[in-house]
């Protein structure tokens, strides 16, 4: 009697492939990689391939900024003084206004002592205090209350030109550039005194004009 297993096959069978395929990525996948591909940690910025990865190159970056600053404060300045009401404020801005002029003028002689070309970089913060000077006067009638107004922008401007003009003697003064030190410290002082005078026009008529007429709307 032959034996039953002796009709088997000794080889195994091939196992059967998988038919399940892969989930595809979806766009929301891909977009979620880009993001932490972008970031090296949380809350890290990646810096652009033109960023600064020295002082002069970040003290070089930070005169063009200015310069696009000042040369907008010279379009701006003339709509100011033309929506001011008092013959004080119009005086004001009109000479800062020239003496913002003289700034341009001495930002490029800075540009020259180091050997660089002139070039404006637009900077977003002189542009928002700028559009913010405007909407004061939007939002605000013509006297007092808005000359109160145009002071207090003009202030916002002046002390953000006097950080950035005392940050760039500090980055001058670390370089070795003493030529340029001296041309910024003089326009830093420049910047102070139109801060005193916006503060002395605010404080002695302006300001109180303003209250008045509050006080006799109510």
């Amino acid at each position: 009697m032959k034996n039953s297993n002796s009709t088997a096959k000794n080889s195994k069978a091939p196992a059967a492939k998988s038919t399940a395929s892969k989930p595809k990525s979806t766009t929301a996948d891909k977009k979620s990689a880009a993001s932490k591909t972008a970031t090296t940690s949380k809350g890290t910025i990646k810096p652009k391939a033109s960023a600064a990865d020295g002082l002069r190159e970040l003290f070089e970056d930070s005169l063009k900024d200015i310069y696009w600053a000042e040369k907008a404060l010279t379009k701006a300045l003339p709509k100011m003084a033309k929506n001011a009401t008092s013959e004080n404020l119009k005086t004001a801005i009109e000479d800062h206004l020239s003496v913002t002029k003289e700034q341009v003028s001495r930002l490029e002689q800075v540009f020259e002592i180091i050997g660089k070309k002139a070039v404006a970089k637009k900077c977003d913060a002189m542009e928002g205090l700028i559009k913010e000077g405007e909407s004061i006067m939007e939002e605000t009638q013509p006297g007092a209350v808005r000359d109160a107004g145009i002071i207090a922008a003009s202030q916002k401007i002046e002390h953000y030109e006097i950080a950035t003009y005392g940050t760039l003697c500090a980055f001058a003064k670390t370089l070795g550039e003493d030529e340029a030190v001296q041309l910024l410290e003089a326009t830093l002082a420049e910047e102070k005194e139109a801060d005193v005078t916006l503060t002395e026009a605010a404080y002695n008529t302006i300001n109180f004009d303003a209250a008045d007429d509050i006080d006799e709307e109510e």
